[in-house]
């Protein structure tokens, strides 16, 4: 199995994310997303702002007016993708002129060129902090000119948005809190796609939330490219946090804080976040996941490489002591805490001593699962410019299944360690392969299937207790 396909049950690459809604006699919208929970949450954005404008969205394509394709430009695969879904949609403008085609999100800024002159695929290109600005750029287009608009803001330009919530169960949601990312990786595009990190006004988070669970939901996640650097001192970026006056700095509200407030508000509902990076996550921060029952005990903690010369080329902001470090806090604060990783095998210079690293590291941690990839040069980072991809191809491969191997291992180990025990569980809805079982997941975000007693619905909590498992999921019996 390519490991591309190992997580699309996680980003949900490719699916076009619509319901039927809005003016049912106005235009219509199809859009697709792919790549990182964020950009799903940026679409809902984006269908928010042109439902105002007289749009509804569709699955039909042969219905839609307007295309949009919200992209992800962290991997070759998924740039490759999106170009063949363009040339497909331009195929359809061949028998319906009117028919306008937009790129969205991170690939917009770095590819708008050859989309709007070299390859003519498409009529508007828009990056992530411009999505305000749809309703002007569409006006452009409808007059036969191409649109753009990829400048990134200094602030948390849709903190004031109610998100169109796009073909979801009605039972989880996401909440953005904070944008871009300041951590300048070697291998990542990300901050120069989506710029410097800034946050959330946290009464309009905990406003969010509140309403959410008011509609029925009874999960959501916390969103960001680096969750614990979350900062609120009355808005902009966080690099000008130190030009602050005092009494900014003396009120200023922290991750720990933002969870302590949304757990509060809503103490009937899960609260999850995603992602955090390891030289960011406090103490504080374990110690309020620990106090309150509704922060789910998970996290999703990348470490990437397991070698510190590797992290250090990297510029990843942590060595493998300080990382193993903080999952001895984790351990000893929260030991029923689970734990997932972003691992990449083949990383500029990686030498087969580095890779071993990785793998013991691994056997240290003993992760729930993972998310790895084999190194793919990006165009425009630091180490497209400054470091030789020089690791072969099948020694990348050959390294990534000796990861992939390993993690199956752990993963293994650590859904037999949930057997014989009773779990609360959030129905999410029917089991994949069977209508007649309910599927959800308990707080350390497994995913656990069992029959149906004809009591229970989505959304509800339910005690479940395990009686067999598979590598990726839990079998039980409602109690």
């Amino acid at each position: 199995m390519e490991i591309e396909d190992k997580i699309i049950d996680e980003s949900r690459q490719g699916e076009a994310i619509n319901i039927e809604s809005g003016d049912k006699n106005g235009k219509k919208l199809f859009l697709e997303s792919y790549g990182c929970q964020m950009n799903f949450s940026d679409s809902e954005i984006v269908a928010s702002i042109l439902t105002e404008i007289g749009y509804s969205t569709t699955q039909s394509l042969d219905q839609a007016d307007l295309i949009l394709l919200n992209t992800c430009a962290i991997r070759e695969k998924a740039e490759q993708t999106v170009r063949n879904r363009l040339k497909h949609f331009n195929q359809l403008k061949k028998i319906k002129p009117s028919l306008t085609i937009g790129v969205l999100g991170c690939m917009a800024e770095r590819l708008k060129d050859k989309f709007l002159e070299e390859e003519h695929l498409v009529d508007l290109v828009v990056g992530p902090d411009a999505y305000r600005d749809l309703p002007n750029l569409l006006k452009e287009t409808d007059d036969g000119r191409s649109a753009v608009n990829v400048i990134l803001s200094k602030d948390e330009t849709y903190a004031d948005l109610n998100p169109v919530r796009l073909g979801g169960n009605g039972v989880t949601a996401f909440v953005s809190i904070t944008r871009g990312c300041d951590n300048m990786c070697t291998f990542c595009v990300v901050p120069f796609t989506r710029g410097r990190e800034r946050s959330r006004d946290p009464h309009s988070i905990v406003q969010e939330s509140i309403e959410l669970y008011n509609n029925g939901y009874r999960e959501i996640t916390l969103l960001g490219q680096n969750v614990d650097s979350y900062l609120w001192y009355g808005g902009g970026l966080k690099k000008d946090f130190k030009k602050a006056t005092e009494m900014q700095k003396a009120t200023a509200i922290h991750f720990a804080q933002l969870l302590e407030m949304v757990a509060n508000a809503v103490p009937k509902m899960r609260i999850r976040f995603s992602t955090s990076n390891p030289q960011d996550m406090s103490r504080e921060v374990l110690h309020t996941m620990a106090k309150h029952k509704n922060i789910c005990k998970y996290i999703h903690l990348p470490v990437q490489s397991g070698s510190t010369s590797v992290l250090n080329r990297m510029n990843r902001q942590h060595t493998r002591e300080e990382y193993l470090q903080l999952i001895d806090d984790i351990r000893e604060i929260m030991p029923e805490c689970a734990l997932s990783h972003d691992m990449i095998a083949g990383f500029c210079g990686e030498t087969e001593a580095e890779h071993q690293e990785t793998l013991s590291l691994m056997e240290y941690v003993k992760y729930d699962f993972g998310y790895m990839f084999a190194y793919s040069e990006r165009p425009g980072t630091p180490a497209e410019k400054k470091m030789a991809d020089d690791v072969l191809d099948d020694v990348k491969k050959r390294r990534l299944r000796e990861i992939i191997e390993l993690q199956q291992k752990h993963s293994e180990t650590r859904m037999n360690a949930y057997l014989g025990k009773i779990h609360e569980v959030l129905i999410e809805g029917n089991s994949k392969k069977s209508d007649k079982e309910w599927m959800g997941r308990n707080t350390q975000n497994a995913v656990v299937v069992f029959p149906k007693t004809g009591t229970e619905k989505p959304g509800d909590f339910v005690q479940v207790k395990v009686n067999a498992c598979t590598s990726a999921t839990l079998i039980g019996e409602k109690i």
